[in-house]
């Protein structure tokens, strides 16, 4: 069963075709600077490697035609892909892996204003596979899904009752694909904290396969600090700075848009410039990742707690996977935990590895993501499900 996945951001398409349940790779693709008329096309299968620069990609439905265009060397004719699966986000009163129905599709738009920059794209990407490959089943693996087994303590939050029941305020969980990928990888370790560390990022509690606790909340606002976003704060905040002058539209932009690692910083939020900042000097490039490690380790503590002790620690993400100092600066506040890091191994290692030494009473993993291919996974059980 060929089952292509893809991918949507905010300016950027991802794609990979494979064939199931061998979970052979067939193609994979991306376009980068979608809405723009300087856009990158990659293409990658068995038969050629295509490198486009310049490309006018003024939209999604352009950027996906140009790799259906070039999916021509590996299937005879679009017929041959039998389903479509995306990374999608959220969706009212469905949180689990769903063909993408209009009702799926509603609960989707009726939380846009909770996840703008991830429905958003989402949504736009479906309806674009809707008219180009019609009678070809959609299906929706919700970030949501791997953390329906969290507890409903850990799960509601402490507001009027009622908000719950009637709005569905509670804590969602997010990056389940990548922690559901960990949990796999993992299979043999009962107690696991996974940290998702990227331009978004969270922290997982995983008991036995499954999660337990997670750091995002309502929306992807919250936990540790983002590129751009907060990540937790008062919210009092909020009214404050409106008895202050700013409004509510300033206020989102601070919280949404220019808080987290850029706002601290002063720079882009973007891991690598923050690095580069903080090593020529800047204070508060500094305090932004001491900020940044400093909640990392907070939910750390939490959830060891929680788990009633730890067993294994992963990283992954783009930050998680490769940078070495933030890796190295975790292990080595957990000493008193029993941690050894391996050195050598953080900081010269590629890939999949073991970075704690032997005798370490917590195993220390970078485990690249691959997001993907839980929603393979996913996309092709519903589908021989239905089947």
């Amino acid at each position: 069963m060929k089952i292509l996945i893809c991918n949507a951001g905010s300016t950027s398409l991802k794609f990979k075709l494979w064939e199931m349940p061998g979970h052979a790779v067939l193609a994979d693709g991306k376009v980068e600077r979608v809405g723009s008329k300087d856009a990158i096309f990659h293409y990658n299968s068995a038969a050629r490697h295509i490198k486009e620069d310049g490309l006018d990609i003024p939209d999604y439905t352009r950027g996906i035609r140009r790799f259906l265009d070039a999916l021509a060397d590996t299937v005879e004719n679009l017929d041959a892909i039998e389903a479509v699966g995306f990374k999608t986000v959220l969706s009212k009163d469905h949180y689990g892996v769903h063909f993408l129905t209009e009702d799926v599709l509603d609960g989707m738009r009726a939380y846009f204003p909770v996840a703008p920059a991830h429905n958003g794209p989402y949504l736009e990407a479906i309806g674009v596979f809707e008219k180009l490959l019609p009678d070809v089943p959609r299906v929706g693996v919700f970030e949501t899904a791997f953390h329906r087994t969290i507890p409903l303590e850990r799960r509601v939050f402490p507001v009027p009752y009622e908000w719950y029941e009637k709005y569905g305020c509670m804590r969602m969980g997010y990056h389940g694909a990548s922690h559901g990928y960990i949990a796999r990888k993992l299979g043999s370790k009962r107690r696991v904290i996974s940290c998702h560390l990227g331009g978004s990022g969270s922290i997982c509690a995983i008991l036995d396969g499954k999660s337990v606790d997670n750091s995002f909340g309502f929306s992807l606002q919250m936990g540790i600090p983002h590129a751009s976003r907060t990540g937790d704060v008062d919210v009092y905040l909020i009214p404050y700075l409106m008895k202050q002058g700013l409004t509510l539209d300033e206020i989102f932009d601070g919280l949404g848009k220019n808080g987290g690692m850029k706002g601290l910083s002063g720079t882009s939020g973007d891991l690598r410039d923050v690095d580069a900042a903080m090593r020529a000097g800047s204070s508060r490039a500094k305090l932004a990742m001491d900020v940044y490690a400093t909640a990392i380790l907070r939910y750390i503590g939490a959830y060891t707690m929680e788990l009633g002790g730890l067993d294994a620690l992963a990283f992954t993400g783009g930050i998680g996977e490769n940078y070495a100092p933030l890796r190295g600066r975790i292990m080595a506040a957990m000493a008193h935990m029993g941690v050894i890091p391996d050195e050598e191994r953080n900081l010269n290692g590629s890939g999949e590895r073991l970075i704690s030494a032997p005798g370490s009473s917590i195993s220390v993993h970078v485990i690249p993501a691959d997001e993907e291919y839980m929603v393979v996974n996913e996309t092709y059980r519903l589908c021989a499900q239905k089947n």
